[in-house]
């Protein structure tokens, strides 16, 4: 594995690669790498000849007041992760590299990026879609690969690399879970022993949301069931959404329709979790 941290280096190995006739997945972290991570790592390894993975800390995606500064990090941990799986490439670039001083160019995908998660971060989206798009321009890969679990995430990527006419194929994976069903997370390092127990009650939501769909039951109930189950749960501080959603627009169903988006998000503790389940009828 060679790590590399100039943009202007990175894109000159993926250059001469592809004049190899060589495809590169890419698969963009901000590190604190898991399970879920090491999945995505493990398919695009599979798929393609040679294997980027970038680890960086965004800090345009965070808002003023949230975890940016306390966001896990462990280079050294993730480094051996990624020596033990192969991959080829680490792009590790620092903030000033991406950003230097008087950097104003910023990427919003509008109509997908103000729902869900949007309500509640503002401009985190636009934060996403700005670094998502420098990094496919540095690296230009073939393929990228994400994760289920950040589904509105994928879905505006997928939007902007369709408007934007990029050249790269948007490989989107399952959610990895625990065995009691939490979607794992960099996150999860934030909840305690009571409040790590009580946060399994998202994957039961979902799939009690998954099995009222299957029955017929309307959409808007389905939501209405999924939020008083949730708020049953004590260390809940703030149900932020929790219903059926079209997948395609983000808006709130009151029909059902041959896809849904089961999605929810959640304060436990101070922890802000998120997962979703998508319903084929």
């Amino acid at each position: 594995m060679e790590i590399i941290r100039v943009p202007k280096m990175m894109r000159e190995i993926t250059k001469n690669l592809k004049i190899k006739s060589k495809t590169i997945a890419f698969v963009p972290t901000m590190g604190a790498l898991h399970e879920g991570h090491l999945s995505l790592i493990k398919r695009a390894k599979d798929e393609n000849d040679i294997t980027v993975v970038s680890i960086f800390v965004n800090p345009i995606q965070f808002a003023p007041g949230e975890d940016y500064e306390k966001y896990p990090r462990d280079i050294d941990k993730d480094c051996e992760k990624l020596k033990n799986i192969e991959i080829d490439y680490l792009f590790l670039p620092d903030v000033n590299s991406l950003y230097p001083n008087g950097y104003s160019t910023y990427i919003n995908v509008e109509n997908l990026s103000d729902k869900l998660c949007g309500k509640f971060r503002p401009n985190h989206f636009r934060g996403v879609a700005t670094i998502v798009c420098k990094l496919f321009n540095i690296v230009n890969p073939n393929r990228a690969y994400f994760g289920q679990k950040d589904y509105q995430q994928t879905l505006i990527i997928k939007k902007m690399v369709e408007d934007l006419n990029i050249d790269v194929e948007i490989i989107v994976c399952p959610t990895i879970r625990e065995k009691d069903g939490l979607a794992m997370s960099s996150r999860n390092s934030y909840l305690n022993e009571i409040e790590r127990k009580s946060a399994t009650v998202i994957y039961k939501c979902l799939k009690e949301g998954e099995k009222l769909l299957k029955a017929k039951i309307n959409p808007s109930e389905v939501s209405e069931r999924i939020q008083n189950i949730l708020k049953k749960e004590p260390v809940i501080k703030e149900i932020q959404y929790a219903g059926v959603f079209d997948p395609f627009t983000l808006e709130e169903l009151k029909e059902l329709k041959d896809v849904c988006l089961i999605a929810i998000a959640v304060k436990i503790g101070e922890t802000r979790l998120i997962d979703n389940l998508l319903v084929n009828l």
